[in-house]
């Protein structure tokens, strides 16, 4: 008899960033399947982002899933309350809000390369990753970045990416493809 149990992916090192703020932040995909990525740093506080077992994983979304109900996000080991948009066509289907502690959070494609966080209204900075757990985060001149916010918008940007074409680029894409 033959096994048919697929075998583990090789869980890949983890990333590491040197953030101008909070110094030296670990990105880290765990788990047999890949399904947690934990954010964690001397200087902020530890994120975790786990898809729930058994859902099978979408290979364009590092954590795997954009589907709320199949995520659960927990920061120091407390329950936060995690809503990704669909990302479909348009750059805001691509937003990922956050409510932790009474407060919200938003990380929404703005270019080709990257998405802005917010905090309430406020905008904190901008973030770039490929989705390969390498994140740059950009921090706006005089934001007032918590350690918190910086945890959130690492652990967003790398399980879900950033930016996003305009639809009208994609548009011009589709029809370009289309022509002989």
């Amino acid at each position: 008899m033959t096994d048919t149990t697929p075998a583990p992916s090789p869980v890949p090192a983890p990333a590491v960033v040197e953030d101008d703020h909070y110094g030296t932040i670990t990105v880290e995909l765990t788990g047999e399947h890949h399904e947690t990525l934990v954010v964690s740093g001397e200087r902020v506080p530890r994120v975790v982002l786990t898809r729930a077992p058994g859902v099978e994983p979408d290979d364009r979304i590092a954590i795997g899933t954009r589907d709320p109900h199949r995520l659960t996000l927990t920061v120091d080991g407390r329950e936060a309350v995690i809503a990704p948009g669909k990302g479909k066509l348009r750059r805001r289907s691509h937003r990922v809000d956050v409510r932790y502690a009474g407060t919200s959070y938003r990380l929404v494609p703005d270019s080709i390369p990257s998405s802005r966080l917010t905090r309430g209204r406020e905008r904190l900075g901008d973030f770039s990753s490929d989705g390969d757990r390498r994140v740059l985060a950009e921090w706006r001149p005089g934001a007032p970045v918590e350690p918190l916010d910086a945890a959130i918008g690492y652990a967003l940007a790398a399980a879900f990416g950033t930016g996003g074409q305009p639809l009208w680029m994609m548009a011009v894409d589709a029809i370009s493809a289309a022509l002989p």
